[in-house]
């Protein structure tokens, strides 16, 4: 009844709001973006954007054929990729840091499982040390961590993502510059410990410990309750906690 390349246009405007970003992104004409639509809302019998020459708008109905079309399209892609008969299968060890794990790890998996659902997945959540550690040893399959700009990269090694290391506490956190600075941070091998303590001892400011635990959460809550500060990826600062002051 709804064809899918006509569902699909429908979500590239919706998410657009717009026809002529929707045939940009599609690689299709602005006409033909049009005329899928207008044959998907034939289909339906009801009118799904209200538009003018000047914005374009989700009506009730194409608000209801939003979920719709994403689990249609779901359900083809799974028909489709059954029927191919070159769907892996097996099991999949793989290995994330904590970090990755509160931030888009999930989104990752979903989609993971919707493209492969006959891989089995063993996930561990460790330490980048440590996951890198298990990955040469063979008890990894695949790992998502973190590595120091000078560490040797093994190959396969896939650079995905790279980010600098701020300062963080809690909204109001002042330190006493005349005091030791009081660090919440991972037992080793921790990365970040590692460069933390190194950049002080660098600039020469003394420091103490105030917190240390091996899971991400507790580390936040330290933070967030005010006892010191940690060393933490600046694209994934946290809810709750700030960039602290370069001073």
């Amino acid at each position: 009844m709804y064809e899918p390349t006509h569902l699909r246009t429908f979500l590239s405007v919706a998410q657009t709001l717009s026809f002529t970003q929707a045939a940009r992104r599609l690689g299709l004409r602005q006409s033909t973006v049009s005329q899928h639509v207008r044959r998907l809302e034939e289909a339906t019998g009801r009118q799904l954007f209200t538009r003018d020459t000047h914005s374009v708008e989700l009506t009730e109905d194409g608000e209801a054929m939003l979920g719709f079309a994403r689990r249609i399209l779901d359900v083809h892609e799974q028909a489709a990729q059954f029927f191919t008969g070159t769907r892996l299968r097996g099991r999949l060890r793989f290995g994330a840091s904590e970090d990755f794990v509160l931030t888009r790890l999930p989104e990752i998996l979903e989609r993971f499982r919707h493209e492969h659902p006959e891989v089995d997945l063993e996930l561990t959540v460790e330490l980048s040390g440590t996951l890198h550690e298990q990955l040469a040893a063979g008890r990894l399959d695949l790992v998502l961590a973190k590595r120091r700009p000078e560490d040797p990269r093994p190959d396969p090694h896939r650079l995905v993502w790279q980010d600098e290391l701020v300062w963080i506490g809690a909204p109001g956190l002042r330190l006493d510059p005349h005091r030791p600075v009081p660090l919440i941070v991972y037992p080793p091998p921790g990365i970040t410990r590692d460069l933390a303590l190194r950049a002080l001892e660098r600039d020469g400011r003394q420091w103490r410990i105030v917190c240390s635990s091996g899971s991400l959460n507790g580390l936040l809550a330290a933070a967030r309750a005010g006892l010191g500060v940690m060393v933490h990826a600046r694209g994934l600062v946290p809810p709750g906690l700030v960039r602290m002051p370069e001073r």
